[in-house]
């Protein structure tokens, strides 16, 4: 097992629930990121999520798209965002971390060369938005060989027939889109959620991690009774916005969101 499952056998047997958040690597600069990891897990953060900066990314919101912009001003690339987990690793050789982003910069980078490179660094999962499972059987035996967990998108619209293709092809969870649109959107329904999800049940042993949406302790909360996991991207990254001109002040930020949604899940 990689870090993933291991992380989750452990929250299986606690009864708890993943609280997973997202951050972009590079915002507001390239030096803050592996700090805020470590507050990350100093919250409560099970495993982490961290963006590789896009300039034409399609399921993020306006506040995730103005992240990528800050960091690509800095000229962070896919390449750096690895570089950023190796430094994490040094002190933190437990704590999954997975890759989100987009196809292009993989294909650049040469998919085996960035296989290697990503296992090198510590990284555990890649999650590429539009990456469809159908032509999965091209990167998933490339990741599985060097033990990195492929990571696929379920959304309310998708169909039976092709969440049960998603779920065959998925490993160490499955995030469920919670909402119609992009991140930062509307709040979350846990109702429609937990209806969602059960049809999932049936067809996969994954976890079933639940993201967009979620905002706050009682968010993270409500979806945390009927999902394995939440996650959290937005809450935490309009917080690195916000204090751009005082990167010192943003890991207490960080720590503050984070720390109030662990207390919920736990509760």
């Amino acid at each position: 097992m990689n870090r993933i499952d291991q992380r989750f056998a452990a929250l299986k047997e606690e009864g708890r629930r993943a609280l997973i958040p997202y951050i972009t690597a590079g915002d507001p600069a390239p030096e803050h990121t592996v700090g805020f990891m470590h507050a990350l897990v100093r919250a409560g953060a099970d495993v982490i999520e961290l963006g590789v900066p896009f300039s034409d990314p399609m399921a993020d919101g306006p506040v995730i798209q103005k992240a990528c912009e800050r960091a690509l001003v800095h000229g962070v690339r896919l390449a750096d965002l690895i570089e950023m987990v190796r430094a994490f690793r040094r002190d933190d050789a437990e704590t999954p971390v997975v890759l989100m982003g987009y196809l292009n910069p993989v294909e650049r980078m040469g998919l085996e060369a960035f296989a290697d490179a990503a296992r090198d660094a510590g990284i555990d999962g890649v999650l590429l938005v539009d990456m469809p499972p159908e032509e999965a059987d091209l990167m998933g035996p490339v990741l599985k060989e060097r033990g990195l967990a492929s990571i696929f998108l379920v959304a309310p619209t998708t169909s039976r027939a092709r969440a049960a293709t998603i779920c065959a092809h998925g490993e160490g969870y499955l995030y469920y889109v919670s909402l119609k649109g992009v991140t930062g959107g509307a709040s979350v329904d846990a109702a429609d959620v937990a209806e969602h999800l059960a049809p999932l049940r049936e067809m996969t042993d994954l976890p079933l991690c639940v993201g967009f949406g979620i905002r706050d302790g009682a968010s993270a909360a409500e979806v945390g009774r009927v999902a394995d996991g939440v996650i959290v991207g937005s809450a935490l990254v309009s917080r690195i916005a916000e204090n751009a001109e005082c990167p010192a002040a943003i890991p207490a930020k960080l720590e503050a969101v984070l720390s109030e949604m662990r207390q919920a899940l736990d509760a």
